[in-house]
């Protein structure tokens, strides 16, 4: 048999395929017909939980909806997302609430009562219907580090707009909170640059 042959044979099979694959994603989509406030996990040890978040951030701009940011956990240092959003103040209202890194803080009682005060401003834009995506970035560390109560946020979480989208972010998302969501991502660590010790650059974690 020819290459030719072989490319023509190769080039029906795929064609064939893709047409099966069409027709089974063209049925799912047909049978999705819900449309509602969503909430997202993005979780595990590997980088990209919080770019993917303000990635959907910056997409959801793109629709004209309006965002809302509350960080845990950061706040020792500014950061990029923080910076570039802040030029969008009638688009996205961000707040960064947290103290910095657990173990530069050294302080547990500090550290709750900082989150508590961080939860005070997610509960006032979950409540709040003008708000049509929020991300709370850092915040499964903080839940599973015992800062906040996990019934008060689930039952916040479960009691905002039916059309609000929420996007929750850190390591070691507690398994009662992935129960309640719409869509979970772990994002897992291959290899990582600090293990080279090559410190945190801007524009990539910073």
């Amino acid at each position: 048999m020819t290459p030719k042959m072989n490319d023509e044979k190769e080039n029906l099979e795929h064609k064939q395929k893709m047409q099966d694959k069409k027709s089974a994603v063209d049925d799912r989509i047909k049978n999705a017909k819900d449309k509602k406030g969503l909430i997202l996990i993005l979780t595990g040890d590997g980088k990209g939980k919080s770019s993917s978040a303000f990635g959907m951030v910056a997409r959801a701009l793109g629709h004209k909806m309006h965002c809302g940011v509350v960080q845990f956990i950061k706040g020792a240092m500014s950061t990029g997302e923080e910076r570039f959003f802040s030029r969008f103040p009638d688009e996205v209202e961000y707040h960064v609430t947290g103290d910095g890194y657990t173990w530069n803080t050294q302080d547990r009682e500090g550290d709750i009562a900082t989150a508590e005060r961080g939860w005070k401003v997610a509960k006032s834009m979950l409540g709040n219907p003008e708000f049509d995506l929020i991300v709370l970035d850092e915040l499964n560390i903080v839940l599973d580090l015992a800062y906040l109560d996990l019934d008060t946020v689930i039952n916040d979480l479960q009691s905002r707009p039916e059309r609000q989208h929420v996007i929750i972010t850190g390591r070691s998302a507690p398994e009662k909170l992935i129960g309640i969501a719409d869509t979970v991502s772990e994002m897992s660590l291959i290899k990582h640059a600090f293990e080279k010790g090559i410190q945190a650059q801007k524009g990539i974690e910073l």
